[in-house]
């Protein structure tokens, strides 16, 4: 989806530089940089966990980072809004309009959840609209950012290259990353996660072996390009759920090198390859996570980014749809494209649903009725993109979200339908 240069592979310690001379040899931080750069490491991780944990990476640059004012309080707009009490009750919202006024990506994002012990733990889900270009710039101190478009592509510039990314395709920020958006196609939506746990990874694969789900190789970190600007540039941080800007003579995107672990990156979920079942029965949605956050029990996630692509089901003699269910897990599910495989109608690109812990859910009566009478030939489930953000920490709605007109107060309907198959008799 572009034709930036970009370095591949999930994990790896990069090292790229925009200027020969740029990366220094044989050590991290050198007396004197010979092309006068400043020596700064950004570090993801305490400095003492596992080699397989670390995340860091050393930056050379023309500023250190500490080379700014102090940071002011703004107003936080609808991001990180009051979150309501905790409710059991199954949640829907219809697609939000695109907004009136300008806004760019900062000022265009819209909190629709969060754990109540955010930015501490678990994570927070928001909506972003944008309609104009970013000026100023962003990096977060509470968690990375999980992006997910659908609608409008995204240009990112960030301390560590140049990275685009289109509805189709997700785009991790690091934690404490400065980055700003433009907006190739005028205008852009999609879905946030902004992770406060453990830094994404891909999980493990088990019995599956050694190839499946989402393959290391198929995630892309950008290559060094800087800018060399004097002039002010608004730089805006969110801290503890709120946001502060303070401005710099000078833009702080000037890292000419750089190697690490810890980058932005990004992957096409077209090239997930999908396990499925190929005789009876359905396997649990665990099949198609793509990453994952996980916690310090063994199996349970701070987040599990699952997505349910285009796929063959085959299963014989077998209920197909996502079966019903309760699950300890809180699910906020959203639709990129196509229509989701577990409603006829309701859920719409761009929309959103929020089911709580152990909260009964499942395919709607239209949806059930049918894959019961149908005739079991092998089926594409096609043209179709939906996505979960799971999490073991409740997930509360916000006060904005919960008076939006969007919220679909008839949504516990799409299940009334549901007839009395029952030919038994009580003993």
């Amino acid at each position: 989806m572009t034709d930036l240069p970009m370095l591949s592979g999930f994990g790896n310690e990069f090292a790229t530089e925009s200027v020969p001379g740029g990366l220094p040899e044989g050590q991290n931080s050198p007396q004197r940089h010979k092309l006068g750069l400043y020596a700064e490491q950004i570090s993801g991780a305490p400095f003492t966990v596992p080699r397989r944990e670390q995340r860091r990476t050393w930056l050379y640059r023309i500023r250190p980072s500490a080379a700014h004012p102090r940071y002011r309080r703004i107003d936080n707009g609808l991001i990180a809004a009051p979150l309501a009490e905790p409710t059991p009750n199954r949640l829907r919202w219809d697609p939000l309009p695109m907004l009136d006024g300008p806004a760019d990506f900062l000022s265009g994002l819209l909190t629709l959840a969060a754990a109540a012990e955010a930015p501490g733990g678990g994570i927070s889900v928001h909506l972003y609209r944008a309609n104009r270009n970013m000026q100023r710039l962003f990096w977060n101190a509470d968690g990375e950012l999980l992006i997910v478009p659908q609608h409008g592509r995204l240009a990112l510039d960030t301390e560590l290259g140049r990275l685009q990314v289109a509805p189709g395709e997700i785009v991790v920020i690091p934690r404490g990353v400065r980055f700003r958006v433009g907006l190739p196609d005028g205008t852009a939506q999609g879905y946030i996660a902004e992770n406060h746990g453990a830094p994404l990874r891909l999980p493990e694969l088990g019995p599956i072996g050694a190839n499946g789900l989402a393959n290391p190789r198929d995630f892309l970190a950008p290559v060094a390009w800087f800018e060399d600007r004097d002039e002010p540039t608004e730089l805006v941080q969110k801290f503890q759920n709120t946001l502060w800007a303070a401005t710099l003579d000078h833009s702080p995107l000037d890292v000419v090198a750089w190697h690490g672990t810890l980058t932005p990156y990004k992957y096409d979920l077209a090239r997930f390859m999908a396990i499925n079942t190929v005789s009876v029965d359905h396997c649990d949605p665990s099949i198609f996570t793509v990453l994952t956050s996980p916690t310090d029990t063994p199996g349970t996630a701070n987040l599990d980014f699952v997505i349910f692509p285009p796929r063959w089901s085959v299963a014989e003699n077998s209920f197909r749809p996502p079966w019903f269910h309760r699950n300890v897990m809180n699910e906020f599910m959203g639709l990129i494209h196509g229509a989701y495989d577990g409603k006829r109608g309701g859920f719409l690109p761009g929309g959103a649903s929020l089911h709580a812990m152990m909260s009964a859910h499942g395919p709607d009566a239209p949806v059930t009725e049918a894959a019961m009478a149908a005739e079991l030939a092998p089926q594409k489930i096609a043209n179709t993109l939906a996505f979960m953000f799971e999490t073991r920490a409740l997930l509360r709605p916000s006060l904005h979200a919960l008076e939006m007109p969007q919220l679909q107060h008839d949504y516990d309907a799409c299940w009334s339908g549901l007839q009395r198959h029952f030919t038994g008799t009580a003993p």
